[in-house]
């Protein structure tokens, strides 16, 4: 079966008060575009992630989060000299920290870099017609013009909060010469 795959690039979670300290009492974040995901968008605000060798420049996500949280991928997180474990979003117990700069102030979280864990997520009618169970592995196949491969271990994530989306960072993107949005198809 076919599945949407797209491209999830560097990004940060804030939460309230970490925005609030990033970019000043009051701060809310500014929707610059709706994603596939129900409610989540990316902002306009963007902060400075900073590890031991060096920074990047990070688009945030909306709505705020619980917890601050920094998705990279491996390449980004070697270049900031942080040992980041693959993770499922959310998961960041014993995670490595960085420290956040924005406008008005700096934050530094004790845990939190990760690279996120290839994943699809699914509402549970498109879980039922798809044949998947949360936290369910597959493997997708995909590829452009000369570079198709097979992602294995791809968690699947079921609630009613999604809508039906495979997500991989831009190392898996480019070892896949994939651009843009594309389909890929479930293996079971």
């Amino acid at each position: 079966m076919k599945i949407l795959v797209e491209t999830s690039a560097r990004h940060v979670h804030v939460t309230q008060e970490a925005l609030e300290t990033l970019f000043g009492a009051g701060a809310e974040l500014t929707n610059k575009k709706d994603l596939s995901q129900p409610g989540q968008f990316l902002c306009f605000e963007k902060v400075t992630v900073v590890g031991p060798k060096g920074e990047l420049v990070c688009s945030i996500l909306g709505p705020v989060r619980p917890d601050c949280q920094v998705e990279l991928s491996l390449t980004d997180a070697r270049k900031l000299g942080i040992a980041a474990p693959v993770r499922e979003s959310g998961d960041i117990a014993g995670t490595p920290g960085c420290k956040l700069i924005g406008p008005k102030g700096e934050v530094e979280i004790s845990q939190g870099v990760i690279a996120a864990k290839r994943h699809i997520h699914f509402d549970p009618k498109s879980a039922e017609e798809y044949g998947v169970k949360d936290k369910q592995i597959v493997s997708v196949a995909v590829g452009g013009e000369g570079r198709k491969l097979v992602f294995g271990d791809v968690v699947c994530r079921v609630s009613p909060k999604f809508a039906p989306a495979m997500h991989i960072d831009t190392d898996e993107a480019n070892a896949a010469s994939i651009g843009g949005n594309v389909d890929g198809e479930i293996l079971q």
